[in-house]
């Protein structure tokens, strides 16, 4: 019986990669929603502003964060904060929908990654044995 080779190169690398990079564009999407709130929600509150600014900054620090293993979970957790933020205006509700469906797909792209890791179907695993 012969066991799956480990993969020459890291396969979670470029996935914690694309994590960060969506945890800063969703801070870059939140902050613009600070205008957004300030001209159509009737305008930043202390409580909203805060809010969306200490939101953002969580998303920052998590984008260097994804190699913990508590990554999955803190991003997660943070969707659920910004859906949270419906009660500021319906916009974030919105936003935070779509970045959810985008965290969906991130986690469906993970069970794929883990599951050809695990069967020996990526690139370097297959490069590997024929060597």
């Amino acid at each position: 019986m012969s066991e799956v080779p480990a993969p020459a190169t890291d396969p979670w690398k470029g996935l914690r990669g694309v994590m960060a990079g969506t945890l800063i564009l969703e801070a870059i999407v939140v902050l613009l929603a600070l205008p957004v709130v300030a001209a159509v929600g009737g305008g930043v509150t202390w409580l909203s502003g805060t809010y969306l600014v200490v939101l953002a900054i969580l998303m920052v620090l998590g984008a260097g964060l994804q190699r913990k293993p508590w990554a999955i979970p803190y991003n997660l957790g943070l969707q659920v904060l910004l859906l949270a933020g419906t009660f500021i205006h319906i916009a974030i509700g919105v936003t935070a929908l779509v970045f959810i469906a985008v965290w969906a797909f991130i986690l469906v792209l993970r069970a794929d990654v883990r599951r050809r890791m695990d069967a020996g179907l990526l690139p370097s695993q297959r490069m590997q044995r024929s060597s």
